[in-house]
């Protein structure tokens, strides 16, 4: 099935329709009625009534000169808002690596190496930033609704810019003391305007699971994985891709412990899978006409990073 212009802007259209009857919805209804007793009634009206921030912000950068040069730089945040069952929040990233080797190049195939044959070339490894913004409408305590829009970018992964939105439905299925498992089911529109080659753009299913909890007196663990699947047919440069053949997985886990005050410490691990990857972005030449090599079906990010909560 192939999504032509006036298909998608008529979809569009009734996309924007019901996410506008949710928002409205949920904006104007009235408290929920929860049945708890009178003390678990007042102790949770009260909590939904505070105004809770929370506010934090990473960052490093390494730089060497001479025999190694390289330069790494990454940064993070995280803000969000919560009140009235209401709950805003926007997270963002980037991350940027280049260096230079020495290469050798036996261009006259003499079979040893001279002066002239020695290069030096600098690359960009990492190019990559993301920020996302996310709204939920709390129904109850476990049950909300959320609608949520980001960019990204990831260069040597062939993506040039990355837009999307989502909306669905988010349950928390266990809150026991500082334990949550939360699952998400929804809906996310991808449009990817790619290094090599046309945009594409990708209607697909998502689901969410998620876990967070204090593992310890001052750490704490969070882990999730996220799933996409395309519903719509992919004209991609590679090729024709299938429904339900553009599988995207986002694995999370990472490990905070706080220090002293507002300073923490966390190692993190991110992992992620493209069934259908974009091409690889081009070198100096061109690549022959017909070859299309496509950039890999995994990538993963290990870091460890100070973090500085300010609220």
């Amino acid at each position: 099935m192939k999504w032509t212009l006036p298909r998608f802007r008529d979809g569009l259209r009734v996309g924007c329709f019901l996410l506008l009857a949710i928002s409205t919805d949920a904006w104007a209804q009235a408290a929920p009625a929860f049945q708890y007793s009178e003390n678990e009634e007042a102790a949770a009206l009260a909590k939904r009534s505070e105004v809770e921030w929370k506010a934090s912000a990473q960052g490093g950068l390494i730089v060497t000169t001479g025999n190694s040069r390289v330069t790494t730089f990454s940064s993070g945040f995280n803000t969000s808002r919560r009140a009235h069952g209401n709950k805003l929040a926007l997270e963002g990233g980037a991350a940027y690596a280049r260096s230079s080797i020495f290469l050798a190049v036996d261009q006259n195939a003499s079979g040893t190496i001279d002066a002239s044959e020695i290069q030096r070339p600098e690359q960009t490894t990492t190019r990559a930033y993301f920020i996302k913004g996310r709204y939920d409408r709390f129904l109850t305590e476990r049950n909300s609704l959320y609608v949520a829009t980001g960019a990204a970018a990831d260069r040597p992964a062939g993506k040039e810019l990355v837009g999307n939105g989502q909306v669905g439905y988010s349950r928390a299925l266990l809150v026991q003391g500082k334990h949550q498992v939360t699952a998400e089911v929804g809906y996310d529109f991808t449009h990817e305007d790619l290094v090599a080659g046309d945009g594409v753009s990708i209607h697909s299913g998502r689901a969410f699971m998620g876990y967070a909890g204090q593992v310890g007196g001052n750490t704490s663990l969070d882990t999730s994985i996220e799933y996409l699947s395309n519903v719509n047919e992919l004209d991609t440069p590679g090729g024709t891709v299938a429904e339900f053949q553009d599988v995207r997985m986002n694995y999370k886990l990472s490990l905070t412990t706080e220090l002293f005050g507002d300073l923490s410490f966390r190692i993190g691990f991110e992992a992620k899978y493209d069934a259908a990857p974009a091409p690889r972005p081009p070198f100096a030449l061109p690549y022959q006409d017909g070859f299309v090599p496509l950039a890999e079906v995994r990538d993963t990010k290990t870091e460890a990073t100070l973090i500085y909560n300010f609220l």
